[in-house]
């Protein structure tokens, strides 16, 4: 199937979506939002998908809402900002952090409001040098959203996070990487090398552990010690019964590289 603004594939364990409108920077529309529905849902329901790398064409990842689809007034009255993300944002961001394997996020250029709520939403984020994160909600007079405020103390703490959203400043890619809001920061020469590297490895990884190593993680903020250990038995009692476990039990008892299945 053919998206107006996306490029998807799912090939060799490994799907692929690219937002393409990168005469708008890959801004947010309507129709963007309903094409990642589709599209993930199809990574979803493919038990053949191992990971998902998630990019941006041309020289923007995503420079958040497109603001001509989002003006303050419409027929007269204030526009209720509550609609789109209540409608379209938090379902993508659920999406993406439900999902039930990794998801590889590639910041190649700028992203700006909720494109950094969607580039945080990935598990792992490897950037481009030449990439910046921009949080311009203060600037508009509006709150950060799409998920930041939950993201951003959680990464980089809330002295920091107060003062990135307050302020609305350009954090550059290398700043994120030090700060632990992003995994890294590479040459851009070198981003999609990187980027294919790490899907060529979730590929061939066992994915269930993976994926619940992602819920086991986010589950550990709302927890007391007592009950994340409960969790980590309920989910290692689950893991044990699955092929991939024996895979690994027997490749390394056998001193053999472990082929994984993701079953």
């Amino acid at each position: 199937m053919s998206y107006q603004t996306i490029l998807f594939s799912n090939e060799g364990g490994i799907a692929r979506i690219t937002l393409n409108r990168p005469e708008r920077l890959n801004a947010f529309s309507e129709q963007l939002h309903e094409d990642l529905r589709d599209a993930i849902g199809k990574v979803r329901a493919d038990s053949a998908a191992r990971v998902l790398v998630l990019s941006g064409a041309g020289r923007g990842f995503c420079a958040g809402q497109d603001l001509s689809e989002r003006k303050p007034v419409v027929n007269g009255e204030p526009r209720d900002l509550s609609t789109t993300l209540e409608r379209n944002y938090k379902p993508l961001i659920l999406s993406l952090r439900t999902l039930d394997l990794p998801v590889i996020g590639a910041v190649n250029g700028v992203a700006a409001g909720a494109g950094v709520s969607l580039a945080l939403a990935c598990d792992i984020v490897i950037a481009a040098k030449s990439a910046s994160f921009i949080l311009a909600f203060a600037k508009l007079g509006l709150v950060p959203d799409a998920g930041l405020t939950y993201f951003l103390p959680r990464l980089i703490g809330a002295a920091r996070a107060r003062a990135v959203s307050m302020l609305g400043e350009r954090i550059s890619a290398d700043q994120a990487a030090q700060w632990g809001m992003i995994w890294r920061c590479v040459e851009d020469g070198d981003l999609a090398a990187e980027t294919d590297k790490l899907a060529q490895h979730f590929a061939q990884a066992p994915t269930r552990g993976v994926a619940l190593t992602k819920q086991v993680i986010d589950a550990c903020f709302d927890n007391g010690l007592g009950a994340q250990i409960s969790l980590e038995a309920k989910l290692q009692a689950e893991l044990g019964r699955t092929n991939d476990y024996k895979e690994g039990v027997s490749a390394f008892l056998e001193k053999r590289a472990a082929k994984f299945t993701g079953s």
